[in-house]
């Protein structure tokens, strides 16, 4: 069984397709989205489809690979997929004319970050910059940048949470910055959009995400955690855990960015987050364990690993201005994660 098929999947794409949000700004249209075969991706693409009324274009770089990701949806008029890689300008001749643009395609992962930040950079700015220019062609309506806890950086130790105005300590001259300064960059990048071509533009910033549409090769803690889990292997931990993180399910990650799509004001960003996700890494490793019924154990990152961790050690976001739009997280972290578990084991 894939996950798109599992009755918990389903009954959570249809809870979020049911929300009380302004859908009637879709009826009839259509969403491109990039990067739609990754975590949010994924998900994002069954909502809108089960929608009915919404026509999804289907962006990602393996054509191969996004069908066989909504083999659910074969056969359905309202799925177009498109093999394209952002980092080429996007022809509208082949693309056609988007509604609403959401752009996702990212690398997100430690492991990416080290093994390929040439393309991790390139994704955020160059394939942000095509697809921004692609919107503007085309008169689209809206434009969505899917950016990251990560343009935070780290805490000056004056905050317990990050709000939008934040700002903190990025080494730039590190491997690492690759990832949150070219995030800040296609935030920047929205902007110039919005004051030279006039195009509307908002932005989601993510919180560290997890369900089950998670790619099997995602490197993030969390993401090791489950596979350790799924694998029945004890969960290990490649630190002492004190890092202090905020963690969203995919389907309240995607309500976030629909409330944001459909709600949120022109020129605005948006943090997508709730405190019910805010845990140390340690304490989150320990409830992957109860659930697998295993242990925690520690162990030394190899070199390309270490390249590629945060060294943000506390980094949770102040949702307040999203849930002042209305919305809500409909999950906890530990209901999450069962779920996670649960449909992901039902899938191997």
């Amino acid at each position: 069984m894939t996950p798109a098929r599992h009755p918990l999947y389903r009954e959570d794409v249809s809870a979020v397709a049911s929300l009380a949000l302004p859908w009637e700004k879709l009826a009839g249209k259509t969403v491109l989205v990039a990067g739609a075969r990754g975590l949010i991706g994924a998900f994002l693409c069954d909502v809108l489809l089960a929608r009915g009324d919404v026509s999804v274009v289907a962006l990602g770089r393996d054509g191969e690979k996004a069908r066989a990701a909504f083999a659910a949806h074969e056969g359905n008029p309202h799925l177009r997929i498109l093999a394209h890689d952002v980092n080429r300008p996007l022809d509208s001749a082949a693309a056609g004319h988007a509604d609403f643009v959401v752009h996702l395609a990212s690398n997100t992962h430690p492991k990416a970050y080290a093994t390929s930040p040439i393309a991790t950079i390139a994704g955020n700015v160059i394939g942000t910059d095509n697809l921004l220019s692609y919107a503007a062609a085309t008169g689209a309506e809206r434009f969505l940048f899917a950016s990251s806890v990560e343009i935070y950086g780290e805490n000056r130790g004056d905050t317990e949470l990050f709000r939008e105005d934040y700002c903190g300590t990025i080494d730039c001259n590190t491997l690492r910055a690759g990832y949150p300064e070219s995030k800040r960059c296609g935030e920047a990048l929205s902007q110039a959009y919005r004051r030279e071509k006039g195009l509307d533009c908002v932005v989601a910033r993510l919180a560290r995400s997890y369900g089950p549409t998670l790619l099997r090769d995602d490197t993030k803690a969390l993401s090791q955690f489950l596979g350790k889990a799924l694998a029945g292997e004890n969960i290990v931990l490649k630190s002492p855990g004190e890092q202090y993180y905020s963690y969203t399910y995919a389907a309240d990650a995607v309500s976030g960015l629909l409330t944001v799509l459909l709600l949120g004001a022109d020129g605005e960003a948006y943090n997508v987050a709730d405190p019910s996700g805010d845990i140390r890494l340690k304490d989150l490793a320990a409830i992957v364990a109860r659930e697998a019924g295993k242990k925690v154990v520690f162990d030394l990152p190899d070199a390309v690993e270490a390249a590629g961790f945060s060294k943000a050690t506390v980094a949770r976001l102040d949702g307040a201005k999203l849930r002042a739009l209305g919305w809500r997280a409909r999950f906890g972290l530990e209901d999450g994660l069962r779920r996670t578990l649960a449909i992901l084991r039902a899938s191997t």
